[in-house]
C-alpha cells in the first residue's frame, strides 16, 4: 500500500525532529497562533489567530482522513479529533488567558487591550535602558 506524499512530509517531520505527532501538534498551533497574532496584528485575546489555527488543523484532518479512506477505508475520526483538540488547546488557554485574567495584565502577551497597538509594534521597538 502506497503512502500519500502528505502522510510522507509528516514522517519525514516526525524522524526529522524525533518527536512524536501529537507534540507536534502543539507546536504548530502555537506556532500558527503567534505567527498570525504578530503578522497580523492582532492582540493574543482576539479570536482571529485562533480561528487561524483552527483551519489549520480542520485541513490538516481534511487531509488524513483522505488518506484515511484511501489506505484503510474509513475515516479515523477520533484520531482526528484528537489532533484537532491538541493543536487547538494551548491557543485556546493563551487567548482566554490573555482576555479573561489579569495573569498577562502589563506584559507584551497582553499588549493589545492598548489602542492602537499590537504585539508586532512592541517586539520591534528597541529596548530602553533604565
Amino acid at each position: 500500500m502506497e503512502i500519500s506524499t502528505v502522510q510522507t512530509i509528516k514522517l519525514a517531520i516526525v524522524a526529522a525532529t524525533g518527536m512524536d505527532k501529537d507534540a507536534l501538534h502543539i507546536y504548530v498551533g502555537l506556532a500558527v497562533f503567534f505567527t498570525v497574532a504578530v503578522f497580523f496584528k492582532k492582540p493574543l485575546r482576539s479570536p482571529w489567530p485562533w480561528l487561524a489555527v483552527l483551519v489549520v488543523a480542520v485541513a490538516g484532518e481534511l487531509l488524513d482522513r483522505r488518506d484515511d479512506m484511501a489506505s484503510v477505508g474509513y475515516w479515523r475520526w477520533k484520531a482526528s479529533l484528537h489532533d484537532i483538540i491538541n493543536t487547538q488547546f494551548w491557543p485556546a488557554a493563551i487567548m482566554l488567558l490573555a482576555r479573561f485574567s489579569s495573569l498577562f495584565q502589563d506584559s507584551i502577551v497582553n499588549v493589545g487591550r492598548q489602542s492602537g497597538v499590537s504585539l508586532r509594534d512592541v517586539i520591534q521597538q528597541p529596548i530602553r535602558e533604565k
